[in-house]
């Protein structure tokens, strides 16, 4: 009769029955998720330090530019670009300091990326002048004196023409409104509702852009 060959205990073998039940539970596992026990390439992490190339339109212009991914379009407009009618106030999302067209509607800068602005159409306040005169809008808030200390006022300009281009001829209401993402800390809101109501009567006669 033949002699039955002794059985190797598990320390002799290398494995343990723990080491296998563990390792037969994590393969089944893999197979049940559908993931491959193959080690995988895990995807670099942007550095929000790179430079990376961007075009960005502003005032009809095409800018090409090294940016940082986390730069805001305000800090780009005005400490790259040096177009600094665009000010900057809470930089938070509050004040309107900082607005800004892009493709016709009033943003605020502070709170836009400057990766998101490309491809777009970005309106300053300077893209409002009418070659060295001021536009209609701006005119309308000289003539009406919507402004004391002036700070907020290309942002309250900005946001009037993006107004007026959504709604020619917007009630005080609407226009109370619209403008209502604009603070005036000098508080010449009735002023600036007139410069408003004014520059729309003037654009329906002709008279403006």
């Amino acid at each position: 009769m033949a002699k039955k060959k002794p059985i190797k205990d598990a320390a002799e073998s290398g494995v343990t029955r723990r080491g296998f039940l563990g390792s037969v539970g994590a393969g089944a596992a893999a197979v049940a998720a559908g993931v491959s026990t193959r080690a995988e390439a895990i995807p670099e992490i942007t550095d929000p330090e790179e430079m990376v190339q961007i075009a960005l339109t502003v005032n009809g212009r095409l800018h090409r530019l090294l940016v940082e991914p986390r730069w805001t379009l305000l800090f780009v407009l005005r400490e790259r670009l040096g177009i600094t009618g665009t000010k900057a106030g809470c930089e938070r999302g509050e004040c309107g300091s900082c607005s800004v067209l892009i493709d016709d509607l009033p943003r605020y800068a502070c709170l836009t990326l400057a990766l998101e602005a490309e491809g777009t159409e970005i309106t300053t306040i300077e893209g409002l002048l009418d070659g060295e005169e001021l536009g209609d809008v701006q005119r309308a808030f000289a003539e009406h004196d919507a402004f004391q200390c002036g700070y907020c006022t290309p942002g309250q300009i900005v946001a009037a023409e993006g107004l007026l281009r959504a709604n020619p001829a917007p009630t005080d209401h609407e226009i109370r409104h619209g403008m209502s993402g604009n603070l005036c800390r000098c508080g010449t809101y009735q002023h600036i509702v007139n410069a408003v109501t004014h520059a729309a009567d003037g654009r329906r006669k002709g008279g403006g852009s």
